[in-house]
């Protein structure tokens, strides 16, 4: 399994129903309110050997109410 990080910029007044269709879908593993350019931070987790941008695509793109993401993937934790 893999850490990946998704970043992600909702429509103004639509982040906490972004947040609950995120939530029922039951893939994020941690997501957090944040700050500046992006409303969402989710901590994900997908099996080694799996697409991520389509896992993100299918996953999480669709959901109504998101405007933008942005993925970072993890190599080490320390």
């Amino acid at each position: 399994m893999r850490a990946v990080f998704v970043q992600l910029q909702c429509s103004p007044g639509r982040t906490y129903e972004v947040a609950d269709a995120l939530f029922e879908r039951e893939i994020a593993s941690e997501l957090y309110s944040t700050s500046g350019d992006y409303d969402l931070l989710m901590k994900i987790y997908v099996e080694d050997g799996v697409d991520i941008g389509k896992f993100i695509n299918d996953h999480v793109a669709d959901v109504p109410g998101i405007v933008r993401s942005l993925t970072t993937l993890t190599f080490k934790a320390f």
